[in-house]
Formats: structure tokens, sequence, C-alpha cells
């Protein structure tokens, strides 16, 4: 049986590929503009994702399963000037997502911001995105999560939407088990412990 495909865009350094593949799933394609994050993302996977979304004809795309998406969240992020879809150089990147939706119609859509897409434009921005997807036959689910309940020494609080496409189980999040908090002492401890650990075996 083949895996699941899924295609990578607004890449960054690989955090979302890193998750999918060890589940197993299967990479074809990958996009990120920015060029120093392009480098670290094929030093990671060992291809480069250089690329600009906008220039990218959906039906030239391979065929997937699943999307992915971390678009760009300073327009609506709280530290930022918070103009939302007013952004005319990053606010309407979700247009060139809905674009690819609309070409290929993947079963699946994983998209990632900031918490505050939630309120900003007193909600109308985010009401924006779910009403799209929803118009291209999507159940849209979504919930604000945090790094520190999913193993990482980070506490990042991050919006997950969810687009499954009609006649697929809708995604349910309360089918994820938080984990224990862990701190950074003692990921650096783990960390000393191997290196002299490493150097005893040298020797």
């Amino acid at each position: 049986m083949c895996s699941l495909r899924f295609i990578d865009l607004f890449a960054g350094i690989g955090g979302f590929r890193l998750g999918f593949e060890r589940l197993g799933f299967e990479c074809v394609y990958s996009c990120e503009i920015d060029e120093k994050a392009a480098n670290v993302y094929e030093s990671n996977f060992g291809e480069s994702p250089l690329g600009d979304i906008t220039k990218i004809r959906g039906p030239e795309l391979p065929d997937f399963e699943i999307l992915l998406a971390g678009f760009s969240c300073q327009p609506f992020s709280a530290a930022g000037e918070r103009r939302g879809f007013s952004d005319k150089e990053r606010g309407t990147l979700f247009s060139d997502i809905l674009r690819i939706v609309k070409a290929k119609q993947p079963k699946v859509i994983v998209l990632e911001n900031v918490k505050n897409l939630l309120t900003i434009d007193k909600g109308n921005s985010f009401k924006l995105i779910k009403e799209l997807l929803e118009k291209e036959n999507y159940t849209v689910t979504y919930k604000v999560l945090n790094a520190k309940d999913f193993g990482v020494a980070q506490n990042r609080e991050r919006l997950i939407i969810v687009g499954t496409l009609k006649g697929i189980d809708n995604f349910n999040f309360n089918n994820f088990h938080k984990m224990d908090s862990i701190k950074l002492k003692d990921i650096l401890k783990k960390m000393e412990k191997w290196s002299i650990y490493r150097q005893m075996i040298i020797l």
C-alpha cells in the first residue's frame, strides 16, 4: 500500500515535513521563498525547496493527498502591525493556497498560523478563510495548541486549522494525547550525558 503523499508549502526549515515523514507519509513537493531557510531545509532533507508560491501553477504539481502550509504569520501576529489581509505583500498569500486547493482538491489541508488570526479584524480574517475552504467542499476544524504539551521545550502557541474533504471522516483534536512538559535543561543534560558516553566509546 502506498503511503499518503503531501506537499510542504511555506516549508521553512522543515518542521511540518519532519512530523509527517515520521508518520510514514511521503513529501512530493516543497516550497520556501526565504533562501536561508531553504538552505537549512536542503541540509535537513537533501532537497532545495527554494521557490515562490505565487509562481506555482497548481495543475503542474505532482498528485498528493495532503497539503501542509504554515503560511506567513506576520500580518496576523500580535507582535506586528496586525494588518491582516490588508497587508498586500504577505496578507494575501492564503489566496495562493486556495488556488492550489482548487486545482488539486487534496483530501486533507493542514494550516498553521499565530493564534491572533482568530481575533484580528474582529475575527473576520479567520471567518473568511473558513468560509472559503468550506466553499471548496471542506469541513474545517481548528484549535490553538501549545508546543510545550507535545514534548517540546518551548511555550509556543499556534493555531492549527484542518480541512477535510467532504466524505472523509472529520478530524478530531480530542484524539491528541498531551505529553509531560520538559525543560531545556533536561535536554541539555541528556546531550551532556551522550557526549560523555561518546567520548568513552572513542577512547
